[in-house]
């Protein structure tokens, strides 16, 4: 299929929006589809995005500044999308995340609106019912079970038999390929403590600032963060054996994982998203999970419902309540006891990653109800 992705993010940037979508994008062209991306233009200008993500395949990926026309510069941007789209040649289905582009390049084609989060605007809320009504709008992919089950309370169109086809499909990661890993700071021998994400309210950093006091032994790695967020939290933070790496590419990350004996998932009852804005912990479903799942790292992960859909205390890691530094503590010094557990939970998280949270399985998952059938080949005739 021929498939239009619209992204109301920039590319390439710091937010983990635009990681899933270029995986995403990704996923699609290795299922054979002809996927372009439609983008918001970032700051980052001069990275190559196909070299900053680690992406397989160079799809097209063309991006679009923001007017700074306060209400209007979002919705003439959407029209230039829709024009570039059409420019481009009419796909078989407009996929994506831009609430805008979404319903400005309705009638084009059949299309599939993406949502992580039930907006709190007023104003963001009244364009998604408006899209949610949409005559070219053929279905939702949740990214949480939570978040389907919220949509459905939210909006009417969602209890009738003729609204739009329901999908709900978590993050998810590709299988890591081949490499060493990266040289850590710190002591021959230590524990290796390690945690991949951003630095925003909700995301636990003062849970790994205690659990490096408790447990001196271990070195402690925290990977990424907004230059704002690192300061913020360096000058905090006093105990040698804990190591602020700073933002990587996402295309660099997978060194860091190579080197780690445990890593950390300490989202709290509260997660703010990308810049700080907003609560997503109802209906969070974080990529950086699912990249520890697929380097067969032992986890310890905060117990919210929403983790439970994917997550299983004992099975593929442990589950702690979020602000229990004690039970964090405790996690942490089962683990470090007991390599045969490490590994167990390790290789089940691995498992399950690769038989149902690769990319490609979301890719196929998503696109399945509207796939488009290609005609059958004309039979040749027979000789007379």
């Amino acid at each position: 299929m021929r498939i239009a992705y619209l992204h109301s993010g920039s590319i390439p940037s710091v937010y983990a929006n635009g990681v899933h979508v270029m995986r995403m994008c990704d996923a699609l062209a290795d299922a054979g589809h002809d996927v372009r991306l439609y983008a918001l233009r970032g700051e980052m200008t001069n990275d190559d995005a196909h070299a900053y993500y680690g992406t397989r395949n160079r799809f097209p990926v063309r991006t679009f500044p923001m007017p700074r026309l306060p209400l209007l510069g979002p919705w003439l941007r959407a029209w230039k999308v829709r024009r570039a789209v059409r420019r481009d040649g009419v796909p078989d289905v407009v996929y994506g995340r831009d609430l805008r582009a979404l319903l400005a390049a309705g009638g084009l084609a059949p299309s599939v609106y993406e949502t992580h989060l039930l907006w709190d605007s007023r104003l963001e809320r009244a364009v998604e019912r408006l899209l949610l009504r949409s005559r070219s709008l053929r279905g939702v992919v949740f990214v949480s079970q939570a978040l389907a089950d919220d949509y459905a309370r939210a909006f009417p169109v969602f209890r009738t038999s003729d609204g739009p086809v329901r999908i709900t499909a978590s993050d998810c990661a590709d299988p890591p390929p081949p490499g060493p890993a990266t040289e850590l700071p710190g002591r021959p021998g230590a524990l290796r403590i390690g945690y991949v994400g951003h630095l925003y309210p909700g995301r636990g950093t003062d849970i790994i600032l205690a659990l490096a006091d408790r447990i001196p032994e271990a070195d402690f790695h925290v990977v990424g963060g907004t230059e704002a967020d690192l300061k913020y939290w360096r000058q905090r933070a006093d105990q040698p054996h804990l190591y602020f790496h700073g933002h990587r590419p996402p295309a660099g990350l997978h060194p860091y994982y190579r080197a780690f004996d445990i890593v950390l998932a300490p989202y709290q009852q509260r997660v703010a998203c990308a810049q700080g804005i907003g609560d997503i912990s109802r209906w969070v479903s974080p990529m950086k999970l699912f990249e520890y799942m697929s380097h067969g790292l032992p986890v310890v992960a905060s117990d919210l419902p929403v983790l439970r859909e994917v997550m299983t205390d004992g099975v593929n890691c442990l589950l702690v309540p979020p602000d229990d530094v004690d039970g964090w503590e405790q996690a942490i010094r089962r683990l470090a006891t007991d390599p045969d557990l490490r590994t167990a939970l390790g290789a089940t998280a691995r498992d399950q990653l690769l038989t149902t949270y690769t990319w490609r399985h979301r890719a196929d998952r998503v696109l399945a109800p509207f796939a488009v059938p290609r005609p059958a080949p004309l039979a040749r005739p027979g000789k007379r």
